[in-house]
């Protein structure tokens, strides 16, 4: 079972930039990105080691298998997330 959590604060240039690629990526894949505001669930900064948002973690079995920091393409997130399937 994967779980993918994509890390954003309100305001934030890049996360918006983010959010469609996700959304198209939810369509193709049929998955669910779950959007984590960090700053409302704070215990999550220390948890996933945040240092940047956007930030998307891929978790296996609720370990950490890839991370981006940044905008990630959908090409590439695709990629990561097909692995775990």
């Amino acid at each position: 079972m994967i779980r993918i959590l994509s890390f954003f604060q309100e305001g934030c240039m890049a996360c918006q930039e983010q959010d469609p690629i996700n959304r198209e990526v939810e369509k193709t894949l049929s998955v669910h990105i779950e959007p984590i505001n960090p700053l409302k669930e704070r215990f999550t900064i220390e948890k996933y080691h945040l240092r940047v948002t956007p930030t998307i973690v891929i978790l296996k079995d609720e370990q950490v298998v890839e991370r981006f920091e940044g905008v990630v393409h959908r090409e590439q997130l695709e990629e990561a997330i097909k692995k775990y399937l």
